[in-house]
């Protein structure tokens, strides 16, 4: 699968329903304190850079990185179509995502996902891609219903 990876301004309708989707999906299935999904005016900010990917005129899934510090980055919003899952699109995201992250110089990316079983599939890619777990970062409370991971780059 070749991807097609814009750098976007939240507008488009299949992005705002992706995202809207994944609210919903985030809500569903962690306890509303636990979810830590920003929604589409927290993805607007300054220190937010999100990119959606495209599947030739198909969007196959985004993700945006926020600037934490000048080395330091997190990962936010990664999310794939229910179409294209189990495609590699996933993969592709999060490859574009930390290369967008060394291309600024960022040293480490670091995220927070959910314990549940339902993000199990989130936590494997994220560990194939050499995440390690870590005590929660700028501002997060350990909270059993996260897991919080870094990738030194």
């Amino acid at each position: 699968m070749s991807l097609r990876f814009e750098l976007d301004d939240l507008t488009r309708p299949e992005v705002v329903r992706l995202l809207e989707e994944h609210l919903q999906e985030m809500y569903a299935t962690s306890p509303a304190e636990s979810v830590h999904a920003l929604d589409l005016d927290a993805l607007r900010a300054p220190a937010i850079s999100f990119w959606s990917a495209w599947d030739a005129n198909s969007l196959a899934g985004c993700g945006a990185l926020k600037r934490l510090t000048g080395e330091d980055a997190e990962l936010k919003s990664m999310r794939t179509v229910r179409a294209s899952r189990g495609r590699g699109v996933g993969s592709a995201v999060l490859a574009h995502l930390l290369a967008e992250a060394r291309r600024c110089g960022y040293r480490r990316v670091l995220l927070e996902t959910g314990s549940q079983d339902f993000f199990d599939p989130a936590r494997r890619l994220y560990v194939r891609h050499g995440f390690t777990e870590r005590p929660p970062f700028y501002g997060y409370v350990e909270d059993r219903n996260s897991v919080f991971m870094e990738l030194t780059l």
